[in-house]
């Protein structure tokens, strides 16, 4: 009688958070994370017992701080994967402010842990590296600037990204990070490139950033030290690159055994900057060769399922993340075999680190959420949309 009287009310039915999440989420990306996260302690309880054994620490100490610092990570990145990406985008442009902020005061409060760099603050319990938290940031940013200025009488969002990405590169080489900086460089071609480049902008930043490296070749002990080293036909058998050497090529096929490597206790950074020396040693090229095909299966998968999204945002964020995580990976392992010069940068979700790894999280987590499965509408009404604004 009511219904007859004051009509119907449609009820919505939403599926729970938790099933449609796990309904849309791209499965193969989010298992081949797991598994990486799960080789890097696997690893670390090789790489790590010997650092500790140095400082007088448990034998596990540093183990049991990666777990804690991968599960962090692993919360992160499952916590963020849940969001839209209207959440993502505000998330990555209040970190994007934070870290550069943080990246700014290096000079007058950070610290170098004796490495050359200021590029830590140490926390007592622990440092923070902004730049694995600016990089993701970056990305979201341009993605939104670069998208916005696809709508009519939108910004500027090329030229303003660009300053951006000039801004953070100038701060980073201050420390001196230039293996951030390419990185960082690298995200803003990706997105500018899927944004519709210029080749004319393209060849310029290119010519640039040639002119900026044989500048800094020259007046950067630090910069020409490692290129020099690169470039060298001699590696120094007691160096990091030639202890890394060895160990790949001792561990040739199968590896000499587990626990039975020898690298671990003679590189400083064997569970950092060249853990996948430790990996060649003592599973050899089999396990090399399975975290190759992991960080392709994220990706590649990524890639597939973004080529599906209509919206201008999602898909260049979720091109930039992809991108900058796989090419962090084979950077890494690029140094470790020299076939790059050295960088000083770490192998995401397995390498040691309490920065890099939640900074890891984070990032997978902003491109799982920007994967996902959704309803993309038909291409007309996007347009329309458009056009009516």
């Amino acid at each position: 009688m009511t219904e007859m009287v004051y009509g119907s009310m449609p009820v919505r039915v939403t599926e729970p958070v938790l099933p449609r999440w796990w309904r849309t989420i791209d499965k193969w990306s989010l298992t081949a994370v797991l598994i990486l996260f799960g080789i890097g302690i696997l690893l670390g309880l090789a790489a790590s017992v010997p650092l500790a054994s140095r400082n007088g620490l448990d034998p596990f100490h540093y183990v049991q701080r990666q777990a804690f610092f991968g599960g962090l990570a692993i919360v992160t990145m499952l916590g963020v994967s849940m969001l839209p990406p209207e959440m993502v985008r505000r998330i990555g442009i209040l970190g994007f402010v934070l870290s550069l902020i943080a990246l700014m005061f290096l000079p007058l409060l950070g610290t170098d842990f004796g490495k050359g760099a200021v590029r830590w603050y140490s926390l007592g319990f622990a440092s923070f590296q902004p730049s694995e938290f600016l990089k993701p940031g970056f990305i979201i940013v341009t993605a939104w600037l670069m998208a916005a200025s696809q709508d009519i009488n939108g910004p500027p969002g090329k030229v303003i990204s660009l300053g951006l990405a000039v801004l953070v590169v100038f701060f980073l080489a201050i420390q001196p990070d230039f293996g951030q900086s390419m990185l960082v460089i690298f995200g803003w071609c990706v997105v500018y490139f899927i944004a519709g480049a210029s080749m004319t902008v393209i060849t310029a930043i290119l010519g640039a950033i040639g002119a900026v490296g044989f500048v800094l070749y020259g007046t950067s002990e630090h910069l020409a030290r490692r290129i020099d080293g690169y470039l060298s036909a001699e590696v120094d058998p007691r160096s990091q690159l030639g202890y890394a050497t060895n160990a790949i090529q001792e561990g040739g096929f199968l590896g000499v055994g587990v626990g039975e490597g020898q690298v671990k206790w003679t590189l400083p950074d064997a569970h950092t900057d060249f853990i996948i020396a430790v990996a060649a040693e003592e599973y050899g090229l089999i396990l090399v060769l399975c975290i190759l095909a992991l960080y392709g299966c994220v990706v590649v998968r990524s890639m597939f399922r973004l080529m599906k999204e209509r919206d201008p945002f999602v898909r260049l964020a979720g091109a930039g993340l992809a991108c900058i995580f796989g090419v962090q990976a084979m950077i890494n392992m690029g140094v470790a075999v020299r076939l790059l010069p050295a960088k000083g940068m770490t192998l995401p979700f397995v390498s040691y680190g309490g920065s890099s790894v939640i900074a890891a999280g984070l990032t997978v987590g902003m491109l799982l959420a920007l994967t996902r499965s959704r309803p993309q509408g038909r291409m007309e009404d996007i347009l329309f949309r458009r056009g009516g604004r």
